[in-house]
């Protein structure tokens, strides 16, 4: 069953701290599972969240560039992102998720819950979650396609059971000569490649105990063009990004859904590194570790007609962050470090057509002011498919380590005296669900308090970071509906509205934030038809405002876009596909970033082999 409206049987994951099914969440979810994933065929997960209700992306150039997601207005570092259970925010890179570098050829679901979650998963869950999972089907895949703009990928993918153990391993490769950025006369274009490699593997070691390891190594090297040293002007220059994010996870389980105690213990390390480079020589690097430790324990009872699950979790976690450059002769190097420690409380109890859901989260910092955030909320099932939800929400985004300790010689002080950002907001909903059609409208209102924001001295010419004065206010409407009468057909198409304002200079009230699109919403429809199989996307996203990042550094307007992709495949064999598939069909002239541009229509076909395993249609 596609998505975005799940089917009642689903299973969510970042909902709540232990897994439960759609009919439970009163949560906002959107779900993309494996068959739409393969079947729109799409290069990076961006493509792919595109598709999800009020979530802005932003690519900053051609594909392979840095990619920024904003979830109801959010900001970019304000989205938690787990890779196979791992949080994978990069602490090197201002907290941010690595979009640019999620190979799509390597995902079987992603899932994005709305709203703040910090009172679950802890800082940087303001927007909201996303969770991407691995391919783990049985059997072998692989699969390569070439075509516009230099572009080449390859993957191979597969997994094995049996005896009580799983393992699932894949890797994939992406390319692309690209395009100019700036459009100029003669100007280079900025190439990208991408590889990317995961593993999972599972043992039981008695009916109800069980054993794993995941791991995900992601590269990318992607150029750009920077600026002229004298005017500041835009200029096709020799730069490149090269990054890296690796991370491994360690965990025991035990227990049942259904078993009155259960739990785990888990251990994950994360390490990341992101150079620059001009013309091949050392710009700077940053890099970052991040351990964690986790100790969760579930307790299930009831009480009369009340089904009670009480679930406690401690966690304890380290960063570091070190920078090095050449470019101002070491002077900007620092080495510096960070922990906290937290505990979260969730309860869920379920009586009759009734769920309802409340956790607390207490964090403890060792740099700034500790936090204590809540959760609450609740679904009930009125009957004749309908379903009413509504729920609290309280997030917090820690300062970075730029925001606290980054330095600059001449241009940028960092501020160790800075405060956590914090977030509270309300949503509603109503759902509809009966046989293959599925509904829901959503209205929400969110708060952001003490927004860390650029601030600049006059009298130094010297920048630092700050708390801002005042709310940053958001609030819209979701509309979302899935229809799937027959496998040949399975239709999504959703809608948001977005009104997201900041405070403006001097208290003169109220301004539109940047990169914000009010109107959004896309359409998807996949299925099959005998040896044929099929997927078609539109993504829509309406006018906004950005700021150039050159002079004169002022507010222009984007125009409105509307992307078209499509691929089709024929099964020539039981195990061969070949395909076809096409991204922006319309021909659409766009920018997400003002002054960069971004390709026009590519054409691509490939093959598929499947060892071991079928088609997913």
């Amino acid at each position: 069953m596609p998505i975005p409206i799940t089917t009642a049987d689903q299973i969510v994951i970042t909902a709540s701290r232990a897994p439960q099914t759609e009919a439970e969440t009163a949560a906002s979810v959107t779900l993309i599972d494996p068959q739409r994933i393969e079947q729109l065929g799409e290069p990076l997960v961006p493509a792919l969240v595109r598709l999800t209700p009020s979530a802005a992306v932003t690519t900053i150039g051609p594909a392979g560039s840095l990619s920024e997601v904003r979830i109801r207005g959010a900001e970019a570092n304000h989205t938690l992102l787990f890779i196979d259970g791992i949080r994978a925010n990069d602490p090197a890179a201002g907290d941010t998720p690595r979009f640019e570098l999620l190979n799509a050829d390597l995902v079987s679901r992603v899932e994005v819950v709305r709203g703040p979650q910090s009172a679950l998963w802890g800082a940087d869950a303001i927007g909201g979650v996303i969770a991407i999972d691995g391919a783990n089907a049985p059997g072998i895949a692989a699969s390569s396609e070439a075509g516009s703009f230099g572009f080449r990928r390859a993957s191979v993918a597969g997994g094995i059971q049996g005896g009580g153990a799983t393992l699932a391993a894949g890797i994939a490769f992406q390319r692309a000569t690209g395009i100019d950025s700036f459009g100029s006369p003669g100007g280079d274009q900025e190439a990208f490649r991408n590889l990317s490699g995961r593993l999972r593997a599972t043992y039981a070691l008695a009916p109800q105990v069980k054993v794993g390891a995941s791991g995900f190594v992601l590269t990318g090297r992607s150029q750009f063009d920077g600026y002229d040293p004298l005017t500041f002007e835009h200029l096709d220059t020799l730069d490149s990004s090269r990054n890296r994010l690796a991370a491994g996870r360690l965990w025991v389980e035990g227990g049942s859904q259904t078993s009155d105690w259960a739990g785990h213990v888990a251990v994950s390390l994360l390490s990341s590194s992101n150079r620059n480079l001009l013309d091949s020589d050392p710009v700077n690097q940053t890099s970052g570790k991040r351990t964690n430790a986790e100790v969760q324990v579930e307790r299930r009872f009831a009480t009369g007609t009340i089904n009670h699950r009480l679930i406690a979790a401690v966690e304890v976690e380290q960063e570091r962050f070190r920078s090095r450059d050449t470019i101002y002769g070491g002077f900007s190097n620092q080495d510096q470090d960070r922990s906290h420690q937290s505990l979260t409380v969730e309860w869920r109890g379920q009586a009759g057509r009734v769920n309802a859901d409340v956790a607390l989260r207490h964090d403890v910092f060792n740099r700034f002011k500790d936090a204590t955030t809540l959760r609450a909320s609740g679904l009930v099932d009125v009957g004749r498919g309908f379903s009413i939800a509504a729920s609290y929400g309280e997030g917090i985004a820690q300062p970075t380590f730029f925001d606290l300790y980054g330095f600059f010689p001449g241009n940028f002080i960092g501020n160790p005296s800075l405060r956590s950002e914090t977030s509270r907001g309300f949503e509603a909903s109503i759902r509809y669900r009966k046989g293959g059609l599925s509904a829901a409208l959503t209205a929400y209102r969110q708060l952001l308090h003490g927004e860390i924001v650029d601030v600049f001295d006059p009298l130094t010419f010297q920048s630092s970071t700050a708390n801002r004065d005042g709310s940053n206010r958001r609030s819209g409407v979701e509309g979302e509906v899935a229809w799937a009468p027959s496998d040949r057909l399975h239709l999504t198409a959703n809608y948001a509205y977005l009104h997201a304002t900041e405070p403006g200079p001097l208290s003169t009230g109220q301004m539109i934030e940047l990169r914000r699109p009010k109107h959004s919403g896309s359409i998807a429809a996949d299925g099959a038809l005998g040896r044929w199989s099929y997927a078609a996307s539109l993504a829509y996203v309406g006018p906004h405002r950005d700021r150039r990042d050159n002079f004169p550094y002022d507010v222009v307007r984007l125009g409105s876009y509307a992307l078209l992709d499509a691929r089709i495949a024929y099964s020539v064999r039981r195990n061969i596909e070949v395909f076809a598939r096409g991204s922006n069909l319309l021909g659409q002239k766009y920018q997400d970033s003002a002054g960069y541009r971004t390709e026009g229509t590519g054409l691509y076909a490939g093959v598929r082999l499947l060892a071991g395993r079928r088609s997913s249609r």
